[in-house]
């Protein structure tokens, strides 16, 4: 070790006698940048921005499968998971974000370029503009997380005099940071491509999206905020006055007609495949000349890859013989309406083991004659899968009322009058507590990839994450309509949505409600991340999770399309294949609602649940900093 050491100073000290020529000292790295090399190329700056986009902050996003499916839209079939199933609700850091060096960092770029003296005015132009998208983005992102939020658009520096008093900004009023954002799209949309082909980048579209999409809650907050007045500050960090609503209804109107318009380039409704629940479901993962598509966190095999299908592919047959984490409940399922208009639930005739069960054919005729959006949000028994059947049955039901099943995947059993053992549970269960299954009876389609290999850890899918597209857009041009008094707008942007989904009959003017726009927007933008802010803006929460256990099939049922309908615990619809021989019924399918042993609890909204808290730590840094209310 002695004389490992020795040689080791001594070659230090060669290298240091040796290296005393100025020049040699002087020259420069060949590994980094100075700033001045940075901001006097192109490609480098843009490398530079690359790393701000993808620092992008999504509430729900496929990177985190459990993020775009809570609220009882859906149960986890995941054992981790079950003890979100058994409490009484959620604390009060729902989607807490509060990364001012993310900020810091978008600041200083927009001052680099600002300064940058060997780029073309139209680079600069539009790094500027791209970087004040994502500041504006994460002040929005912020804002419907905490209400108001710091505004701080410069670099800050500390200089060590001991005094950090003159780096401590107070919240701005909530109403404030939404004017940020709104203004700020409307002043860099011009310097941005009207480009319908760009999808990772910042357009006019994304923009405009933005725009829209912030308008529209800051008028929801405006109006329907009087429901809940103790969630409010008296300085305006939360709460924004109710009069300001039409303003800023008008305000994303104007910015969604923008789109709809053609200004922001060709956008339109994706229509490329016949089969309508298909065509729904290839929206998402169809990268190819996708007309809706606007603004998306992507994905490229062997650089950047997701494992959403890995987690949510059936299990059965799946390619790591992994997945079935998101099972979409009953509840959303049923909330599909049928293709005349009406809302009903799905026909079992059985009521939990009461009444005179229906007899299917196909396990598919069930859902027949229902929104097409409900086959390609929702994998549904019976259908496929990368050409494969999706095998969910819970067992095999009796003449006398009784049923066989098993306790594993695909588990056999001799049957009445055989002495063959045959399959009585599907390979992809339901198994009441069997985790990686399909325990509601139904497995997640959105953004699952159908292409080979999506489902092996070391492929991974491809598939992005959509953020803002034209379907979104024209769903808030309808809800901006609606809330200024024009039903009749409203009904010509909804009803293009809906004709995509085979609802060929036009609703009317005055069939355009508050309720209907709460269940358009529930099932066209299911596991996309927006359902969480739609029911703080609307101030839903403690109107639909009241904490009442949703205790009965009657309760399940009634007053489907309703805003305010309980959505405390998620249930459960189990398909049994029937065992009758000699029958006419022999061979056929019913179905029966189930609760799950695993869901023991019933979520109650908090008032507290609206703005997430801020933590005593930020607030002991800037103590111009107020508290949210009821935390």
């Amino acid at each position: 070790m002695k004389k490992i050491t020795y040689f080791i100073m001594t070659l230090l000290l060669t290298v240091s006698w040796s290296c005393n020529d100025e020049d040699f000292l002087n020259r420069p790295p060949t590994s980094l940048l100075t700033e001045d090399q940075v901001y006097a190329n192109d490609d480098v700056i843009l490398s530079v921005l690359g790393d701000l986009y993808n620092r992008y902050n999504d509430f729900g996003n496929t990177s985190n499968w459990a993020s775009i499916s809570n609220f009882n839209e859906a149960f986890w079939s995941n054992a981790g998971n079950y003890g979100d199933f058994q409490n009484a609700g959620w604390g009060y850091d729902l989607g807490f974000t509060w990364d001012y060096g993310y900020i810091r960092d978008i600041n200083q770029f927009l001052e680099k370029v600002e300064a940058a003296d060997k780029i073309t005015q139209a680079s600069k132009d539009r790094f500027a503009a791209e970087a004040r998208f994502l500041r504006a983005s994460y002040y929005f992102e912020m804002v419907k997380r905490e209400g108001g939020v710091p505004l701080i658009l410069k670099t800050l520096t500390y200089d060590f005099s001991g005094d950090p008093t003159y780096l401590q900004y107070p919240r701005a009023k909530e109403s404030e940071v939404y004017d940020f954002v709104i203004k700020e799209a409307e002043e860099i949309k011009v310097k941005l491509p009207a480009s319908v082909a760009e999808k990772s980048r910042a357009t006019k579209g994304a923009a405009l999206a933005m725009e829209a999409r912030a308008a529209l809650y800051a008028g929801s907050i405006a109006k329907y905020g009087t429901k809940t007045p103790t969630v409010s500050l008296p300085g305006g960090e939360v709460g924004i006055p109710a009069d300001k609503a039409p303003g800023y209804y008008t305000i994303a109107l104007r910015a969604a007609k923008e789109i709809i318009s053609g200004s922001a380039g060709a956008y339109a409704l994706y229509t490329k495949k016949p089969d309508l629940s298909e065509n729904f479901a290839a929206l998402f993962y169809d990268k190819s000349n996708n007309p809706e598509v606007i603004f998306v966190n992507d994905y490229q095999l062997k650089y950047r890859t997701v494992g959403f299908t890995i987690s949510n592919q059936p299990r059965f047959g799946a390619e790591e013989e992994e997945g079935g984490r998101i099972n979409p409940s009953l509840n959303l399922v049923q909330s599909f309406e049928k293709l005349d208009n009406t809302f009903a639930p799905i026909p079992t005739g059985t009521s939990s083991g009461s009444g005179t069960p229906i007899y299917y054919n196909n396990q598919t005729d069930i859902f027949a004659g229902r929104d097409a959006r409900l086959g390609g949000t929702v994998m549904l028994p019976g259908t496929q899968f990368k050409g494969r059947t999706v095998d969910i049955w819970a067992g095999v039901q009796l003449t006398d009322g009784s049923t066989i099943s098993g306790d594993d995947r695909g588990a056999q059993k001799t049957l009445p009058g055989t002495t063959v053992p045959r399959q009585v549970v599907g390979f992809d269960g339901p198994i009441d507590g069997f985790e990686f299954t399909a325990q509601t009876g139904f497995y997640i389609r959105k953004y699952q990839d159908p292409i080979v290999g999506s489902g092996r850890r070391g492929t991974q899918s491809e598939v992005w994450f959509v953020r803002y597209r034209y379907a979104d857009v024209l769903l808030t041009a309808a809800e901006a309509a609606f809330e200024l008094g024009d039903p009749a707008a409203a009904a010509g942007y909804m009803n293009q949505v809906r004709a995509r989904a085979g609802l060929t009959t036009p609703l009317t003017p005055a069939q355009i409600t508050f309720d209907r726009i709460v269940h358009e927007r529930r099932v066209e933008l299911a596991f996309e991340g927006l359902e969480f802010f739609d029911i703080k803006r609307w101030r839903l929460g403690q109107e639909i999770f009241d904490g009442v256990p949703i205790s009965t099939v009657s309760d399940l049922t009634s007053n489907i399309g309703k805003a305010t309908k309980r959505r405390t615990q998620p249930w459960a619809l189990w398909p049994y294949k029937v065992y009758a021989p000699g029958t006419p019924n022999d061979g056929k399918w019913i179905y029966k609602e189930k609760q799950l042993s695993r869901v023991t609890g019933s979520d109650r909204w908090q008032l507290g649940n609206y703005y997430a808290q801020i933590p005593d730590g930020i607030i002991s840094n800037n103590p111009k900093l107020v508290r949210n209310p009821n935390h």
